[in-house]
């Protein structure tokens, strides 16, 4: 048989479309493909590997949980997932914490609890759950309808209803939007496949004083900024800002697949024994990985150098747009970092991708004018001046084409 990126058209569902490049190995952040090229990672399999690839605190907690126990159901708990939830809520403000497979299944869980205490605190007129235009929250039905991008959630027929937005950094928008009607309000505390949009102080605190006021809940989605990928464990810890619940996933598991919701145990009481769950959520074999991943990452060290990593990028694409003047801005905090292209090259963003993956440099974008890059939170310096180096490559190839 040949493996190859033709075979994923006659086997694949074609709702992707990946590039030519199929990798077979990783040590870091430096990825090696069948015909043996290599690539510096600057994707971070989209904020994902946060210690990179085939990191050994990971590789040996797969390998010993892999000889002990993999999965039961929910209706036995394990030690992976109990240590796991302990360290969580000790390292932040929640009480409780559900376990799920992926980002928008926590979302999904998310949602579903904050209807749940509104009806049984508050009665059914208690329904309106406002997001934000640009936001997203995942792909099932219900998350990608409270995602703020309706070319995602359009043509599947009839939405599930009581869902505003408003444009994210918009307080005035959102207070005419809030009301006592309103159950909860979703936002990430940093948009991601938004732009790579930071909140305005004013905003955040904005936001989180009329939920008090109107009695919403306040669900931060941290799939994208959590575990270390700003420079502290969660982005909220940073912005004065303490949600009701909180989404985390993506490098939650350093690359294996497990996702989380954690809320205080007030609001996690309305889920009830049988009203939410997962087959696999919680397994072992994902908890006992990242248990691993969450160690190594909540520590002084790694997380004071996601912000040195983030100056040294910095500097480097300073620089290179001095030479070739393509962005207006830099955005995003730690390593969750976008350059906007300027009116020169609107729009354009792939093309740099394409080019950057022709020198050897693994990237991503964030919309059509945002190149996008979250990295390994531990990868060398040295990869870096490298990795940039072939970024200069790619920007001078689209500049002079």
């Amino acid at each position: 048989m040949q493996v190859n990126r033709d075979l994923f058209n006659h086997v694949m569902v074609p709702n992707y479309n990946p590039s030519d490049v199929i990798p077979v190995r990783g040590q870091g952040s430096r990825v090696w493909d069948q015909n043996d090229k290599e690539f510096i990672d600057f994707a971070g399999g989209i904020a994902v590997n946060c210690l990179g690839h085939c990191h050994p605190a990971l590789v040996n907690a797969l390998k010993e949980q892999g000889e002990k126990i993999w999965h039961l159901s929910n209706v036995m708990t394990n030690e992976p997932a109990l240590r796991l939830a302990k360290k969580i809520t000790d390292a932040t403000f929640a009480d409780k914490v559900y376990f799920a497979n992926s980002g928008a299944e926590a979302n999904e869980a998310a949602l579903k609890l904050a209807r749940r205490f509104a009806l049984d605190i508050h009665g059914a007129d208690k329904t309106q759950i406002i997001a934000f235009n640009k936001g997203f929250h995942g792909r099932t039905f219900f998350t990608v309808t409270v995602g703020g991008q309706a070319a995602y959630s359009d043509g599947f027929g009839p939405k599930p209803a009581a869902i505003d937005h408003c444009d994210y950094n918009d307080l005035n928008a959102f207070e005419a939007l809030i009301s006592d009607k309103t159950c909860a309000v979703m936002m990430e505390p940093l948009q991601g496949e938004g732009g790579i949009i930071s909140p305005t102080s004013d905003f955040i605190k904005g936001v989180r004083t009329l939920c008090d006021k109107h009695n919403a809940l306040l669900i931060f989605d941290e799939v994208q900024t959590g575990v270390g990928r700003t420079g502290s464990l969660y982005a909220y810890e940073e912005l004065g800002v303490t949600p009701d619940i909180l989404t985390t996933a993506k490098a939650l598991g350093g690359g294996f697949p497990i996702g989380a919701m954690i809320t205080t145990t007030d609001i996690a009481t309305h889920l009830k024994i049988g009203t939410h769950g997962s087959t696999y959520g919680g397994n072992p074999l994902a908890c006992a990985v990242a248990e691993a991943a969450f160690d190594t990452v909540n520590t002084p060290a790694v997380l004071a150098g996601v912000k040195e990593r983030e100056q040294l990028f910095r500097a480097g694409f300073a620089q290179i747009n001095e030479k070739y003047d393509v962005f207006s801005e830099v955005r995003g905090k730690g390593l969750l970092l976008g350059a906007v292209l300027n009116s020169k090259f609107e729009g354009r963003a792939r093309d740099f991708l394409v080019a950057s993956t022709e020198h050897g440099l693994m990237s991503l974008v964030a919309g059509t004018n945002v190149i996008r890059f979250t990295p390994s939170l531990v990868i060398p310096l040295e990869d870096i001046k490298e990795g940039l180096a072939r970024f200069e490559k790619a920007v001078a190839d689209v500049v002079n084409a």
